[in-house]
């Protein structure tokens, strides 16, 4: 197994970017336990250029970069085919062993690989884990160059394991949201909390692939908006980002998953966003509040230990370089990591700076 660092770092990255129509100015969503100190990739003081003096609300933080994205070319792509309803699995009461994946933004390739690795798919790119139980954290698209083919390579996994006694899953990401917002708000103004903002704009902004976009259908944005924001499994609380808002959509896993459905089926632009931007939210595990906010969320939905994405673990630990240092110079992640005093495991290996696609088996010893 895999073991996690147990290292806290001191910096904070920056987080996704929300573009203003007021000269596209960029306020940034950070996490939820107190400013920013020592950003080692170049968060901007008040008054920095692209910050609108005043306007920024409690919890925005101003910015001037995005997280670096590392360009690999073509990847692979994987033809999904019409698939008829798969047959029903033989009723068993035993589940195989249970794996989660990371942060994916379209990088197929990696993900083939990864899959592959642990062997859960074969060569061809088809389910061969029997009854294992895979789930995805989120953010299947943005930043990587085949977020479709990712969504539609899970889409086909996922009948393929039902079919053969295992499960194949997935949870919302913010990316999911918005990808989401942009397809069915475009350039609707919506009330940002910094001035007006719109989903197409921070989805350009935040890595959206005008390439995902041509080729996003119904079948795409209906799997995605019936995504459940949060899900436990063998005692683990499985969720995409490492921020507490969750709390604000329900006390339960149920309401939790209830409440965001209803959300995006009543289109709301403005709720929508809102949405959008407490998922958005990170950083909330760590530092010495981190236990504190990691047995809140224990406390209230169950589970020992919360399994996230969302924040790459090399801003986790406050030693990733500047967007110049993104050819592979920052440090070399290669598994989870397990912080907060052992209550949460991070997923995100930072494949979009040339880190690692993370599949992994759970549980992780300490």
């Amino acid at each position: 197994m895999v073991e996690g660092s147990m290292t806290q770092g001191a910096g904070q990255g920056p987080d996704v970017r929300t573009a203003t129509l007021r000269d596209f100015r960029v306020p940034a969503y950070v996490h939820e336990t107190g400013p920013v100190q020592g950003d080692p990739a170049g968060v901007a003081a008040p008054g920095a250029p692209g910050v609108i003096p005043g306007e920024l609300d409690e919890g925005y933080t101003p910015t001037q970069r995005d997280l670096p994205v590392i360009n690999r070319g073509d990847t692979v792509q994987v033809e999904v085919q019409a698939m008829p309803e798969p047959p029903q699995a033989p009723a068993s009461e035993e589940h195989g062993p249970l794996f989660v994946v990371g942060d994916v933004h379209g990088y197929l390739d990696e993900l083939l690989g990864a899959l592959q690795e642990q062997g859960l798919i074969d060569a061809a790119g088809d389910w061969s884990a029997g009854n294992a139980r895979l789930w995805f954290l989120g953010d299947f698209t943005d930043r990587g160059p085949d977020g479709i083919g990712v969504i539609d390579l899970v889409m086909r996994l996922s009948a393929q394991a039902a079919a053969a006694g295992g499960y194949c899953k997935a949870l919302m990401g913010n990316h999911e949201l918005l990808l989401l917002g942009a397809k069915r708000f475009g350039d609707t103004p919506v009330n940002s909390g910094a001035g007006t903002a719109t989903f197409q704009a921070a989805w350009l902004l935040n890595g959206g692939q005008k390439t995902d976009m041509e080729r996003l259908e119904d079948h795409h944005l209906q799997w995605m908006a019936r995504l459940d924001a949060i899900e436990s499994e063998d005692g683990h609380l499985l969720m995409h980002s490492d921020t507490t808002a969750y709390l604000d959509y329900g006390d339960s896993i149920e309401a939790v998953n209830d409440t965001v459905r209803e959300t995006l089926t009543r289109n709301d632009a403005d709720e929508c966003w809102d949405l959008f931007r407490k998922f958005t939210k990170r950083f909330a595990f760590r530092d010495e509040s981190g236990p504190a906010a990691v047995r809140e969320l224990l406390d209230m939905y169950g589970g020992h230990r919360i399994v996230h994405g969302h924040s790459p673990i090399p801003y986790l630990l406050g030693d990733v370089g500047s967007e110049d240092d993104s050819d592979g110079g920052g440090p070399v992640i290669e598994g989870p990591h397990i912080y907060a005093g052992g209550l949460a495991i991070a997923m995100d290996g930072g494949v979009t700076m040339a880190g690692k696609l993370l599949v992994c088996q759970l549980p992780l010893d300490n």
